[in-house]
């Protein structure tokens, strides 16, 4: 689906070396983090079983929302060990081991938050989310504009917002077995508009969401 040198990184040393020191930072802004939180209540059930993939010291979740299990991972044993919300977590290199240390058809819902753009084999990823998840279990990939623009891969980082929705759609349809991809989203308003109003304009919110089918 990608060509190698859409896959490639400007920084491509080790990721493992880049995220060795914990960075205790919100990546977006509160309202992005309010309307992923929206989505989750429409999407996701109470007492499931929830993976949290390529998470981080903040959780998304709505404060309210109480599930059966909460997996963690993430790339900073230092920045999982300080969300909360959390059950369990495991720390893995994804671009050097896809394979999920996980089972079968074990969780209700898998959640990627501002995080996609890093996967170099999102194919093999995807594959490996549609295995662990439950028949009917629901995966929510969310993102914006930003980026840690040296270790995104070139068909994200070279792309615009509307390419990068498809390029998470072909992600999904990569893999058979996933229903049709669904898209949510709300653009900042044009800069002339928030002129006009006196509005700073905030995060763009883009989320692709499937099931298993």
């Amino acid at each position: 689906m990608l060509r190698p040198e859409q896959r490639s990184k400007l920084d491509d040393t080790n990721d493992t070396d880049f995220y060795d020191s914990p960075r205790f930072v919100t990546h977006v802004d509160e309202g992005f983090i309010n309307r992923l939180k929206d989505l989750y209540r429409e999407q996701l059930e109470p007492n499931s079983r929830i993976l949290d993939l390529m998470s981080s010291w903040v959780s998304h979740l709505p404060d309210e929302m109480k599930f059966a299990h909460l997996e963690g991972h993430g790339m900073n044993a230092s920045e999982l060990a300080k969300n909360t919300r959390l059950d369990h977590y495991f720390v893995q290199n994804l671009n050097k081991n896809p394979k999920l240390p996980l089972n079968d058809a074990d969780f209700d819902a898998v959640l990627n938050t501002v995080s996609v753009q890093y996967l170099q084999y999102p194919e093999a990823i995807f594959s490996e989310i549609h295995r662990i998840l439950k028949p009917n279990g629901i995966a929510i990939v969310s993102f914006s504009n930003r980026m840690f623009y040296q270790k995104a891969i070139a068909a994200w980082r070279d792309g615009t917002d509307t390419s990068r929705v498809e390029l998470v759609k072909q992600y999904f349809q990569s893999v058979d077995g996933f229903s049709k991809p669904e898209v949510v989203m709300r653009q900042m308003p044009q800069p002339s508009f928030w002129q006009m109003l006196g509005i700073v304009g905030g995060d763009p919110f883009y989320a692709v969401m499937a099931r298993k089918l």
